[in-house]
């Protein structure tokens, strides 16, 4: 669509924005909700629209408005179900909450800014968890479960809250309508179009518009920010549509386009909204992934997962903590147990001797077992969560409890070699082995040493910038992992963040579940398959990438882009 070129502000809607004669009109009606427990406190009003074509039978798609009733959503949905360019749906158009002051000399509470300008989960679990299931059970409506049947909308602060419920939930919403979009420095709206530019793409389509005469403040500039936003959703290869026009901070310009935005945004319906639809995808992560390759699950019912080791076959071995036993994947995906009533195991790694090494810390050692599973005790008396073994058969392992990295050497000689690091969690080698990798949980780095021919460390970097989770004081950083290429893959809160040599997050693959991730490994017949453990489950995954095995010689990758 071409930007208008009418004067600033100048815009009127169009026949499918006004009552029509001969088409049937829908009901709207209006309610209060204020049994909210995610924004406690909190009244808001509601709209719920049913079109004239609405079929109890069948499970209608939804479109959910922030702050009530605008672009004259209702006379357009009219027009545009009576001649079939979308489907009968569902509006639902919500205020943001207010907390009501307990006396007329104080003011209430107002959550606009809070509950859409905020990122998080909160706003879409609102909807999800509370207002549609009261919805609903209150007025008997069959609503679609189908991501691709549910859209939401919203202006200015309302914008960014549509995009961020789809953002966090697109197994829940898909279609995006956004106008004069607040994606700017108010609350960590500003940090979207990184975080697009870098995260595996999502299912979602989104059409969004704004004008040159837009709000230019102290939060930033609002049309240098949607244009941001369609830069970078173009880059990570999302289905995306927009409109610049010349109008103000105001619903002038949205209306009018209002129907347009529509048939674009349902247009093939309902063909189900999938990532990855363009063809020149220039994302680092994608050099990655496989489109079309998901997550898939391996093994489940487990309580906690973790140390995923390979083996020089391939093959994957994992711990069960709270259940005591390490289990074994197959290379034809056969889930076997390993090993039972083995101390309470965490990390682990092979070594060169084809023995797997494993943070026993039930039991406060380090054991290695053989293909047998006979054990043997390499170091007592220790706290230990993860392991890197070398290819001379030396070893680090990471103890959280007294923030200390220990070096074991081959003839099983044991020191402290560091003691700063918050909580030192995952630990790993680069794939030439000078290097050694530590995973602070409680912090936003990955620090980096350099390792002595005596197996000290010096030089000491926090030299990996993760990303942080909106909100929060850690990254979560946990298990680790390398390529062929140098890239350092770690499981993290955000998800699996993936950085070059130089230090900095290129891509971030996401979670498998909303669960905690807790660690990371290269395996398969061609070390080619990543696999997560996350919680519960183990998951694996195809990528183009090749994993690096540390009990094998050390391998020196290509110098980095600085």
């Amino acid at each position: 669509m071409a930007s208008s070129s009418f004067a600033a502000d100048d815009y009127a809607p169009g026949p499918d924005s006004l009552p029509q004669p001969g088409v049937p009109r829908g009901k709207v009606t209006k309610y209060s909700f204020e049994q909210s427990k995610i924004f406690p406190g909190t009244v808001r009003d509601y709209w719920v629209y049913v079109p004239a074509q609405y079929d109890s039978s069948k499970p209608a798609p939804v479109m959910v408005f922030q702050d009530g009733l605008q672009y004259n959503a209702t006379n357009v949905f009219d027009n545009l179900i009576h001649k079939k360019e979308i489907p009968p749906m569902v509006g639902i158009f919500v205020m943001h909450g207010r907390v009501k002051a307990l006396s007329t000399n104080s003011l209430d509470r107002f959550n606009r800014s809070y509950e859409y300008d905020g990122l998080g989960d909160n706003y879409a679990s609102f909807l999800l968890d509370e207002l549609l299931p009261h919805i609903i059970a209150e007025q008997k409506l069959n609503l679609s479960t189908n991501p691709s049947d549910f859209a939401i909308a919203g202006a200015s602060s309302g914008a960014i809250c549509a995009f961020t419920a789809a953002w966090e939930r697109p197994d829940a919403f898909r279609r995006v309508f956004t106008s004069i979009g607040t994606f700017t420095g108010l609350r960590g709206g500003n940090n979207y179009p990184i975080l697009i530019r870098k995260t595996e793409p999502k299912p979602i389509r989104i059409f969004m518009q704004d004008g040159s005469n837009d709000l230019n403040i102290y939060g930033g500039n609002w049309f240098l920010a949607n244009q941001e936003m369609v830069s970078a959703l173009e880059f990570a290869g999302y289905d995306v549509n927009h409109i610049w026009g010349d109008g103000g901070h105001n619903g002038k310009h949205a209306t009018a386009i209002f129907p347009d935005a529509m048939r674009w945004l349902w247009r093939d319906y309902p063909k189900p909204i999938v990532a990855n639809v363009a063809t020149n995808l220039q994302q680092p992560v994608m050099e990655i992934l496989i489109p079309g390759e998901d997550w898939q699950v391996i093994s489940e019912g487990h309580s906690f997962t973790e140390g995923p080791a390979v083996n020089a076959k391939g093959e994957v071995f994992f711990t069960d903590l709270s259940n005591d036993g390490i289990h074994k994947i197959g290379l034809d995906g056969k889930v076997t147990m390993f090993q039972k009533e083995s101390g309470w195991p965490n990390g682990q790694m092979f070594g060169p001797d084809g023995k797997l090494y494993v943070c026993q810390n039930g039991k406060k050692r380090i054991v290695a077992y053989d293909s047998n599973g006979k054990e043997e005790v390499i170091v007592e008396d220790v706290e230990s969560n993860d392991i890197a073994v070398a290819h001379d058969g030396s070893l680090y392992f990471t103890d959280p409890a007294h923030k200390q990295v220990w070096f074991v050497s081959a003839k099983h000689e044991t020191r402290v070699v560091d003691k700063d690091v918050t909580e030192p969690n995952g630990v790993r080698f680069s794939p030439d082995q000078s290097l050694l990798y530590v995973a602070d949980t409680k912090g936003q780095f990955v620090y980096s040493f350099q390792v002595q021919p005596d197996g000290s460390l010096a030089n000491k970097q926090r030299y990996y910038h993760l990303h942080l989770v909106d909100g929060a004081t850690q990254s979560g950083a946990d298990g680790m992992t390398v390529d062929t290429l140098g890239r350092l893959y770690v499981a993290t809160e955000m998800g699996l963040q993936v950085c070059d040599q130089a230090g900095r997050v290129q891509g971030i693959i996401l979670k498998p579940q909303n669960k905690w991730l807790s660690n990371v490994t290269f395996a398969g017949e061609k070390f080619d398959t990543l696999y997560v453990t996350c919680e519960d489950k183990v998951f694996k995954r195809k990528t183009k990438a090749t994993g690096v095995r540390s009990f094998e010689a050390p391998i020196k990758p290509p110098a980095p882009r600085l």
